[in-house]
């Protein structure tokens, strides 16, 4: 709970930060633009403008993302956070849309800019105040795995090229009478427009759903695989609630000697530990028994191994399990993503099977490539 408040107050103060120094940027912008009659740095302005927007819009989606769950919402309002930052990137491509039919028109219409040595030395600023605030934003956004704080201080860090490319324009014209800012405006416009639609397809992508992190992944299963009644961590399927808030499940091998009370007190022991160690909330833990001692079914096992290898696709197999009273050979089988006909695979599996082993039933589980 505590980290929680610790992260809404970060995320908030590092956007009210963002919202004062973009005002005070696009005040003087918006001043010198006027003065110097210079399309480029009025858009400039304009554009910290949508940047001080889209802090507030983050500050407004984490104190939504933060409210306790409810009968309703039983999984909080985490993903809240997912739905401002697809606005914020909404704005960054209206934006640039915008400045880019600006831009457009000043071509067609020309006006005759007149910059100063003041007004380099404000675009001299401004960048370096852009430069600045943009790694800070993006800093703290990893730090408190905040996609909408992420998006704002990239969308910083891209206006520092906007900034750049208007002291350029300034400077050639100060320097030969090119008036080229309508042009760069235009090019500069394509940057945040092909900027506004990268952050749409990854916050669109978190919100599908992705799968999960590698790292995690392969920590999570570790320290269940620490566990000395374990043999085996399959089938981790996480479900993203928001930045913070990762629940979902898991299955684990165990011995068929082991007691439903061992198994009951193993599970909650299994959904502490992950809970302290990763912040990652197990609701189940199925089970996957193990023959542990008959030599007939460790080579059945083996044989069944072999039949496998040679279909191509296969990435695991797992839940092994034979029962000599019912005569059922149980197994789940996992395949690449780019394997077509999965089914026909399984059931030409079942046949070789079948072929060696005619007096069992065969059970095979499609299972899907979830996690690393």
């Amino acid at each position: 709970m505590n980290n929680e408040i610790s992260r809404e107050k970060g995320i908030i103060r590092t956007s009210i930060i963002s919202i004062i120094a973009n005002i005070f940027l696009s005040i003087f912008k918006m001043i010198i633009g006027l003065i110097s009659n210079s399309i480029a740095i009025i858009l400039d302005a304009v554009n910290n403008l949508s940047d001080a927007m889209s802090s507030i819009i983050t500050i407004v989606g984490t104190f939504l993302a933060h409210k306790p769950a409810d009968k309703k919402h039983p999984y909080g309002h985490g993903r809240v956070e997912y739905i401002t930052a697809t606005i914020i990137a909404m704005i960054i491509l209206y934006a640039g849309f915008t400045s880019f039919m600006e831009s457009f028109d000043k071509i067609i219409h020309p006006t005759v800019p007149t910059y100063t040595l003041v007004t380099i030395i404000i675009l001299v600023v401004a960048i370096i105040v852009k430069i600045v605030l943009g790694l800070y934003v993006v800093g703290k956004g990893k730090k408190y795995n905040s996609v909408s704080l992420i998006n704002s201080g990239a969308d910083a860090l891209t206006d520092v090229f906007i900034s750049l490319s208007t002291l350029v324009a300034a400077i050639i014209f100060m320097m030969f009478g090119l008036k080229i800012e309508a042009y760069l405006g235009v090019i500069i416009s394509i940057i945040i427009i092909k900027s506004g639609i990268e952050m749409i397809r990854v916050t669109v992508s978190q919100i599908l759903g992705e799968r999960i992190d590698k790292d995690l992944s392969l920590k999570i299963k570790k320290t269940v695989n620490n566990f000395p009644e374990v043999q085996g961590v399959y089938d981790l399927i996480l479900n993203n609630y928001g930045p913070d808030t990762l629940m979902g499940s898991l299955h684990i091998e165990v011995s068929d000697e082991i007691s439903s009370v061992e198994i009951d007190h193993l599970s909650r022991k299994i959904t502490k530990v992950v809970f302290d160690e990763h912040n990652v909330i197990i609701t189940a833990v199925g089970i996957y028994s193990y023959n542990k001692k008959d030599k007939d079914i460790i080579k059945i096992k083996e044989d069944i191994n072999k039949i496998i290898k040679k279909h191509k696709g296969i990435i695991q197999m797992h839940g092994f399990y034979v029962n000599k009273d019912s005569m059922d050979i149980n197994f789940d089988l996992i395949f690449d993503f780019s394997t077509k006909n999965k089914n026909e695979v399984i059931k030409q599996i079942e046949e070789e099977i079948k072929e060696k082993y005619p007096k069992y039933n065969i059970f095979i589980t499609l299972d899907v490539d979830i996690s690393d």
